[in-house]
């Protein structure tokens, strides 16, 4: 169960599988994931963590509860 915290992009991938997203797939400057017709776009791996302030934006933009976030 992912906190709703700092993550690691390998593990936000693997938590976004497990919300059925498909992919990463390369795009122009950044990878995205596909959810039916959502592309998620992911931020590029040059830190160590997505801080918790992104995450929540990305979430928001992907329509994912933090309920639903924290179950993944």
């Amino acid at each position: 169960m992912p906190a709703l915290g700092p993550v690691k992009r390998k593990d936000f991938i693997r938590y976004l599988k497990r919300l059925g997203f498909d992919g990463p797939f390369s795009g122009g400057k950044h990878q995205f994931m596909v959810k039916d017709k959502l592309r998620l776009t992911l931020p590029n791996p040059h830190q160590q963590e997505i801080s918790q302030s992104l995450l929540i934006r990305i979430l928001k933009q992907a329509g994912i509860s933090r309920e639903a976030w924290e179950s993944a």
